[in-house]
C-alpha cells in the first residue's frame, strides 16, 4: 500500500515504522538497513518534535502546538518528510515538497 507512494516525483524511498521506531516494511532505491536507519532516525526525530512542541506549548500557554503533523528536514539535495509512522526520502530539485506532505499525510491517515 505504501509503495504508491513512490509514484510520486522525486521519492526516493518510503519506510513504515511501529511507534516503538522498528522497521515495519519500505520501498524504493534505498538497501534494507538504511531503511531500518531511516525508520530509526523518523521514529527520534518524531519523538524531538513532539517534545519540542510539548515545550513551546507549555511556555506560550498557546494552543495549537501540539500534536505536530508532521515534519520536514531538508538538506542542499535530500530531504526526508514524515506524517505518523511513515517516511520518505526525496531529491529536492525532483519533488514537490507540499505534493509529497499531501500523499504522505493520505497514506498515514489510511493505515
Amino acid at each position: 500500500m505504501i509503495k504508491r507512494l513512490l509514484a510520486v516525483d522525486g521519492v526516493i524511498a518510503v519506510v513504515l515504522f511501529r511507534d516503538d521506531g522498528e522497521f515495519l516494511e519500505g520501498y524504493g532505491m534505498l538497501q534494507e538497513n538504511m531503511m531500518h536507519e531511516l525508520a530509526s532516525f523518523a521514529h527520534d526525530y518524531k519523538r524531538l518534535t513532539q517534545s519540542n512542541a510539548d515545550q513551546l506549548s507549555m511556555f506560550t500557554q498557546a494552543s495549537g502546538w501540539t500534536p505536530p503533523k508532521g515534519w520536514i528536514v531538508s538538506g542542499k539535495e535530500i530531504s526526508v518528510s514524515s506524517i505518523g509512522n511513515l517516511v520518505c526520502l526525496t531529491q529536492n530539485n525532483e519533488s514537490n515538497i507540499s505534493e509529497v506532505m499531501r500523499e504522505l499525510n493520505d497514506m498515514a491517515v489510511s493505515i
